[in-house]
């Protein structure tokens, strides 16, 4: 079990205050690593959950969304740590809005956050990886990776540009020692899908599709990104992988 241990390593957790994220970056810190939480809201509940399993945890507090702040993020975190051995990008937002009525501001918004900020940090990262030989970039997609979803058009774009640039990356800089891969979350109880939830009928009829018979919770994306992160997965590499209770099988 050596292989899944992540002792002397450093993450870096975008979106870490709650959901996904927080799930995350405790399932990181549970396998060793010390955790750089980055996040528009503060991380001090996640932080919290990171010492209590003996890990060194810092915050960063930054709107991803400003282009012009990803450089000095990503230094501030080398200041910090003294390297980043793993980079999670998870931060995202999401706008429901028909398709004939969703705004050209909301869909920019999207893409800025879900997709364009994900590139920059990834970019930046990668400068830093590949110079030390070594290092994981864990994207965090979607279902919506692969299906077109209802009234969120620039959040499906998004995350379809996210698991093609995750192969992209992989592509360039497996070589390197560097592997860039993804995990598509299928339906998780979390902020973004409260509005889905508290539509009984389309909460049952979704329930009703997925194979385990219950949403996901964030602790249950924790474990397959202790792997993607870990040594095991060293010849992993442009692969998204689907952690949906069976959605996408059935």
């Amino acid at each position: 079990m050596s292989k899944f241990d992540l002792s002397g390593k450093t993450a870096m957790v975008t979106g870490a205050a709650r959901g996904l994220g927080q799930g995350i970056a405790a399932a990181l810190a549970e396998a060793g690593a010390d955790v750089v939480c980055v996040s528009y809201n503060t991380s001090e509940e996640t932080m919290n959950i990171i010492r209590s399993f003996g890990r060194k945890t810092s915050e960063i507090k930054v709107d991803l969304s400003d282009a012009s702040k990803l450089q000095e993020t990503f230094d501030q975190a080398l200041q910090l740590t003294g390297s980043v051995d793993i980079l999670v990008n998870n931060a995202g937002i999401i706008r429901r809005t028909p398709a004939k009525d969703h705004s050209m501001q909301d869909f920019l918004d999207v893409i800025d956050l879900n997709l364009n900020s994900v590139f920059l940090l990834s970019q930046h990262a990668g400068r830093h990886m590949i110079e030390r030989g070594s290092g994981k970039i864990i994207n965090i997609c979607s279902m919506l990776s692969y299906q077109g979803g209802i009234n969120v058009p620039g959040y499906t774009a998004s995350k379809h540009g996210i698991a093609g640039l995750t192969k992209a990356l992989a592509n360039e800089w497996a070589a390197s020692g560097v592997q860039v891969n993804g995990i598509a979350p299928g339906y998780i109880e979390t902020d973004n899908t409260e509005q889905i939830r508290q539509d009984e009928e389309r909460f049952r009829s979704i329930t009703e599709r997925i194979p385990a018979g219950r949403w996901g919770k964030p602790e249950d994306i924790g474990g397959p990104a202790v792997f993607l992160a870990s040594a095991a997965a060293d010849y992993l590499s442009g692969h998204v992988l689907c952690v949906d209770g069976g959605w996408m099988a059935r």
